[in-house]
C-alpha cells in the first residue's frame, strides 16, 4: 500500500468517525498473529471479529467467516478443521451431507441434541486448496478463546488435522483416535472427520464406538 493510498484510507476512516461510526478496539498483533489475551470475553464481539478478520488469504475465498455455534455453556465441544463449501455458503456447520451426518452422530447416540454443544473449527474461511500450519496460525487465537469461554467437559477433534493442530501432536491418527488425550486443562478425545465417514462408511462402526465413549464421559460425574 502506497503512502497516498493509506493517506486516503486514513482520511476516510477519520471522516467516518467523525460522524458517529464506532471502530473495535485496537488488537495488538505480533508477526501477523493474534494472542488469545487480546481477545474480548464475549462471544458477540468475538464473533463480529471474526466475521471482519482479513489476517490470511483464506479472508480471499470465503464467502462467509464460520463462527462457532451452540451452547456456549456446553460441556461437548467439537472441533472440525475448516468450513466446507455448503457450510461456508450456507454459513452453518450443519449445512450439507456433512451437517446431516454430523446430526445423527449426536442425536442416535449421545445423550444430547446438537443444540446441546458447541461446534466450531480450526479456522474459520474456507480455504480454495485446503488450510495449512500458516493459516491455523493466523487465526488459532479466536479458536483458543472459544475453547476458554466454552471451557468444555471434553472436547472432540473431528479429522486428524483438527486433532495435530490443536494439539501439535504428529502421532499417526491411527494410533490415537478413540484415545481421550491431555491437552492444556482439557480432555480431548481425536476421532473422524464426517467427511471422512461419508467416504468410507466401513469406518463408521469405530466412529460408534468412539461415540459410546463420548456418551459414557459426559454422562459420569
Amino acid at each position: 500500500m502506497t503512502k497516498s493510498v493509506k493517506k486516503r484510507v486514513l482520511y476516510n476512516l477519520n471522516f467516518l468517525k467523525s460522524i458517529g461510526y464506532n471502530y473495535h478496539e485496537i488488537i495488538e498483533i505480533n508477526n501477523k498473529e493474534l494472542s488469545s489475551d487480546s481477545l474480548p470475553n464475549n462471544f458477540n464481539e468475538l464473533k463480529s471479529l471474526v466475521e471482519n478478520c482479513y489476517l490470511c488469504e483464506l479472508s480471499k475465498s470465503r464467502k462467509h467467516a464460520l463462527f462457532g455455534e451452540g451452547n456456549q455453556n456446553a460441556s461437548l465441544m467439537l472441533i472440525t478443521d475448516e468450513p466446507t463449501a455448503t457450510e461456508d455458503e450456507l454459513k452453518s456447520h450443519y449445512a450439507g451431507k456433512n451437517g446431516e451426518q454430523l446430526t445423527k452422530m449426536i442425536e442416535n447416540v449421545l445423550p444430547l441434541k446438537k443444540e446441546d454443544i458447541y461446534i466450531t473449527s480450526l479456522v474459520k474461511c474456507k480455504s480454495l486448496n485446503g488450510m495449512n500450519a500458516s493459516h491455523f496460525s493466523s487465526c488459532n487465537a479466536y479458536l483458543f478463546k472459544e475453547i476458554e469461554l466454552v471451557n468444555p467437559k471434553l472436547i472432540v477433534t473431528l479429522g486428524e488435522k483438527a486433532y495435530n493442530f490443536l494439539c501439535s501432536d504428529v502421532v499417526p491418527f491411527n494410533q490415537i483416535r478413540g484415545q481421550f488425550i491431555n491437552y492444556k486443562t482439557y480432555s480431548v478425545l481425536p476421532t473422524f472427520s464426517v467427511s471422512y465417514l461419508l467416504r468410507n462408511p466401513s469406518s463408521k462402526k469405530e466412529a460408534y464406538y468412539d461415540m459410546l465413549k463420548i456418551k459414557s464421559t459426559l454422562e459420569s460425574n
